[in-house]
């Protein structure tokens, strides 16, 4: 290995949670005369005006900024199959999206973790009670049995030792209706590489695979760098999408990529299409010690550093990018290495091999496998072994070996691969054995790509000391801090464990829930007028929420608590695990924006409302009100639709009238948020309405 540049040990990490200073700003807040209501046996009195207060308790306002925001734009925390409530999947219509290289593979070994994982899913959803959908893409090219859908069908019955008829709904363009679901649990749709509408992710064709469908699972984490109708497409037509099992696992191993904690880490990097790569390569170089080229981009690297490449080898447009990821590298102290010497093919002789020095590969000559020298090397440098005297460039290596001690973290991603060569060389067996040896060392070892994962099957007698992504397609795409629209698509859910004893003076007060707090004035007014209530508000927009967490720190208030989510996909995540009643939910002029007004009520998906229908105790509320009657009318119309027949209209509230509607004329709890106040100043109307939670629901 030649040593190019220094390296010193870097840790930089995406989105990791701090306690932040937040600016303090005042707030103006409304003043209302007072009023009451009784939610669930709890009289709510309110009266207008709060004084602000100074005094803070540091120790809260460190403790409670722990738990803003902080998940991976690139990859949100989502909502998985393994989270989701059991009971919510009974009698439901569930698709999903399943790899086919894993199940419908010609050597299928059940033993394994990825068939496993693939194959619960199915059965967990069959257990639970759900009519489950499959459907996915296949070729004859994976297992010549793959005649028809008819044929899969048999494979999977056989496999999963359930009953799975083949459908025909998508040649024929007819949707599914409910009664074909009462032939069996566990059905197939057609092969959906035959559609091109699926790689175009055609909106009517999403629409079609969808019909009658409640649920998406997306379990084909392989799919998941692509647009695709099956997995993107779907999800706008079903109420909840999320993560099957195989997919969920694939996740978590992509997140243990950039994590950096355990240092030294080491990236051991092959194949080729340096250009396409490069910001996957700086991303690396960002996070890792150490690259170690062993494939054709090796030869880019080399070139960049001025040393003579034949022409052949040098890939076209390419020197700049690797020109850039080397003045970055030497920028971040991250030591780039490259092969010694290779063994190469004459290509007049195929069956001739010798071996060259990296520099000196002749022109009628071309490398298909790392050199003696180079395994020497890689040896030496993974395995932390002493150098071999031979080796040459002593002194740049034995810098590296004291400085990078014992390797904590490896990830070897692309093969040992160049252009003539084979896709499994001596090279690729040798450095899987290297990474055996090292895993025995407690180094967390990461492997990408499916010739690095089958050769590591073939040398390892524990799997279980790797993470393996045997899609290297998707890996790239993170690397390259893309988001990948298969995870995008999914539901939202929140990622940490609160801590409500840390948000609250007294987390077994009940709980009063705002979705979209906005400024946060009707959480505060709230909280200051009842102090025996846990207000919580539940907002999309950051910044809005650092405001009002700021607010709450320099009012000392200790029963109000402001978190940053998707209040649509984590509401049932999030309060669900709070260890008082919930006694009251309030939706508040819903996205106001008058250009837009399709989009007022598209925080009310069915998700949500059921969720709400489950959590709140019986005799709670839910308090619905917007300045567009429309919007009102259309939440008015959700919440009974989608309440489980769990919620009724409270009657006793209407007492005027409008457009022939009864609407309650006055904010039954006197307090307002900005938006209502600035309705009512403008002299216009609010249409409100109160939905009650039966006795013994």
């Amino acid at each position: 290995m030649s040593p190019v540049l220094k390296t010193v040990q870097t840790t930089l990490s995406l989105n990791k949670l701090s306690s932040r200073n937040y600016p303090r700003k005042e707030k103006k807040l409304l003043q209302h005369g007072s009023c009451s209501f009784p939610i669930n046996n709890v009289q709510l009195s309110f009266r207008g005006g709060f004084e602000v207060v100074s005094n803070v308790n540091s120790s809260h306002k460190e403790k409670t900024c722990l738990y803003d925001e902080g998940e991976l734009e690139a990859l949100p925390h989502v909502q998985t199959l393994r989270e989701f409530p059991r009971e919510e999947l009974v009698a439901k219509v569930v698709m999903v999206r399943f790899d086919s290289t894993i199940l419908l593979g010609e050597k299928l070994d059940l033993s394994s973790q990825s068939a496993s994982k693939a194959l619960y899913t199915i059965k967990y959803l069959h257990e639970c009670g759900a009519k489950v959908i499959l459907m996915s893409e296949w070729s004859r090219k994976i297992n010549p049995k793959l005649l028809d859908a008819q044929a899969v069908a048999d494979i999977l019955s056989s496999v999963l030792q359930l009953k799975v008829i083949a459908l025909r709904c998508i040649s024929c363009k007819s949707p599914l209706r409910r009664e074909d679901l009462q032939k069996a649990d566990v059905f197939l749709l057609e092969n959906l590489s035959e559609y091109k509408e699926e790689v175009a992710n055609c909106s009517k064709f999403a629409e079609l695979l969808a019909s009658e469908v409640d649920i998406l699972v997306n379990d084909s984490f392989c799919q998941s760098h692509k647009v695709l109708a099956s997995t993107v497409g779907v999800a706008r037509f079903c109420y909840a999408s999320m993560a099957g099992f195989s997919f969920e696992e694939n996740l978590h191993q992509l997140k243990k990529i950039e994590k950096t904690k355990k240092k030294p880490y080491l990236a051991v990097i092959g194949g080729g299409n340096l250009k396409r790569k490069a910001a996957a390569l700086q991303f690396l170089a960002s996070r890792c010690d150490a690259l170690v080229f062993v494939g054709q981009m090796s030869f880019q690297i080399m070139h960049a550093l001025g040393h003579s490449i034949p022409t052949n080898l040098v890939e076209r447009d390419a020197h700049k990018a690797a020109l850039d990821i080397v003045q970055f590298a030497h920028y971040k102290n991250v030591l780039m290495s490259y092969p010694k010497d290779f063994w190469c093919t004459n290509q007049h002789l195929p069956t001739e091999l010798e071996v060259f020095p990296a520099h000196g590969v002749s022109a009628s000559w071309l490398p298909v496998d790392l050199g003696p020298r180079s395994l020497e090397e890689i040896y030496s440098l993974v395995t932390n072994s002493k150098l071999n005297a031979n080796s040459g460039d002593s002194h740049g290596l034995t810098y590296l070996m004291h400085l990078l001690n014992i390797l904590q973290k490896i990830i070897w991603i692309g093969p040992v691969k160049f252009s003539s060569s084979k896709p499994c060389t001596v090279g690729t067996s040798k450095l899987a054995q290297m990474l055996c040896k090292q895993s025995q060392y407690e180094c967390e070892i990461t492997i990408v790509g499916s010739t690095a994962c089958e050769v590591i099957k073939n040398e390892s007698n524990s799997l279980s000391s790797f993470n393996l992504l045997e899609n290297a397609s998707v890996v790239w795409e993170f690397l390259k801090e893309q988001k990948l629209p298969g995870v995008m698509s999914l539901d939202r859910a929140y990622p940490f464990e609160i801590d409500w004893s840390v948000a609250y003076h007294d987390a077994s007060q009940p709980l009063v829930v705002d979705i979209g707090s906005g400024n946060g004035l009707f959480i505060m007014g709230m909280a200051q007028n009842r102090k025996d209530l846990n207000f919580l508000g539940l907002e999309i927009n950051g910044k809005l929420v650092r405001r009002c967490l700021d607010s709450v720190h320099q009012s000392g208030i200790r029963n109000a608590y402001f978190i940053g989510s998707n209040a649509t996909t984590t509401f049932r995540s999030i309060v669900s695990s709070y260890p008082g009643e919930l006694v009251l939910v309030s939706v508040q002029c819903p996205n106001p924006d008058f250009n837009k007004p399709e989009n007022r009520w598209s925080m009310l998906q069915r998700s949500l409302i059921e969720a709400v229908a489950d959590l709140l105790a019986s005799k709670g509320k839910v308090f619905l009100q917007s300045d567009v009657e429309a919007v009102a009318m259309r939440m008015k119309e959700q919440f009974l639709q989608y309440g489980k027949g769990k919620l009724h209209l409270s009657h006793d509230q209407y007492n005027i009238r409008i457009n022939g509607n009864a609407w309650p004329e006055e904010n039954p709890f006197g307090i307002r948020s900005d938006w209502e106040q600035h309705v009512i100043d403008r002299g216009a109307p609010m249409y409100r309405l109160m939905l009650s939670k039966s006795t013994g629901s």
